[in-house]
């Protein structure tokens, strides 16, 4: 494989970008590139999500600047939606950070959703743990922006941003129960619009309804496009990860993905149909006594 541990734990980026290939297609050998590593767990991941079309691209670039301005090396997972025809990710939102590419402190990766329901790649918790064992002092990871159902991301990251634009208010009442519940932070965009500060009160009176004060959920306004309110954003991102050290129960939900996807490796889809097949032919079909067989 040509992979060592040193070579993660410098932050050389060619061997990191080469390891995630590995681990994206599952190689030969990649399990025991990533039992020899030795997770820092001092790097504070950061989670931003939210509806397409709110700005997560933008701001993740305002935060990069942010953090290269402070002297600190960034890591970026930017989870993109994957093309229906070969499965890699469809890259148009990487523009808006392509001055990052060649910069010495800062590691962009796309990943392709895969099709994944929770918004990230199916691999992204062995790639966390991979670039956790790299010197970085962030890792930020965008989600794909698919709206409820990106909320895989909770198990993640120390700190969770969730973007919103003032045009979402009646979209903010169909994400209570999803997106509205795993944010540590608000980060409402483009909020030189009309109405932006009565958007802005209308989460926080939610929030405040909630009657949740032990979480401390913060509502941030910024412009993304020209960085207004990035800084107090930096700050309020800094003090919620001093806040949240990475707890036994973020471990734990890792380990639960990694048992979960272990134990569904030898499901085979053309294999499952085959048996549906066969069974639905027998004239008997019951969906759970089928998958109940199935297993067996």
């Amino acid at each position: 494989m040509l992979i060592s541990p040193t070579d993660i734990s410098t932050g050389n980026f060619r061997s990191l970008a080469r390891a995630i290939s590995l681990i994206e297609n599952e190689v030969e050998g990649y399990e025991t590139l990533l039992e020899s590593i030795e997770p820092i767990h001092t790097n504070n991941i950061i989670g931003i999500t939210g509806p397409p079309g709110a700005g997560k691209s933008t701001i993740v670039d305002q935060l990069i600047q942010k953090f290269i301005a402070k002297g600190e090396r960034v890591a970026v997972l930017c989870v993109d939606p994957s093309s229906p025809f070969n499965l890699g990710a469809l890259l148009g939102d990487r523009i808006r950070m392509s001055q990052w590419y060649n910069h010495p402190d800062v590691f962009i990766r796309s990943l392709a959703s895969r099709a994944s329901l929770g918004g990230l790649h199916p691999s992204i918790v062995e790639i966390v743990l991979l670039l956790q064992a790299a010197p970085f002092d962030h890792i930020l990871i965008e989600t794909v922006g698919v709206g409820q159902s990106e909320v895989d991301i909770a198990s993640l990251a120390d700190c969770k941003l969730v973007v919103l634009v003032p045009e979402g208010g009646d979209e903010i009442q169909s994400m209570k129960s999803g997106l509205m519940e795993i944010a540590d932070i608000f980060v409402v965009n483009k909020a030189d619009r009309p109405d932006s500060a009565k958007f802005a009160q209308m989460v926080e009176t939610m929030l405040h309804n909630r009657n949740d004060a032990s979480r401390n959920i913060q509502v941030v306004k910024v412009i993304g496009t020209t960085g207004d309110g990035i800084d107090q954003l930096y700050n309020v991102i800094q003090h919620q990860a001093e806040k949240h050290p990475s707890p036994a129960a973020l471990i734990t939900e890792r380990a639960y993905q990694l048992i979960q996807k272990e134990r569904m490796k030898d499901i085979n889809k053309s294999d499952l149909k085959a048996f549906v097949d066969a069974a639905i032919k027998s004239g008997e079909f019951n969906l759970f006594t089928v998958v109940k067989s199935f297993l067996s």
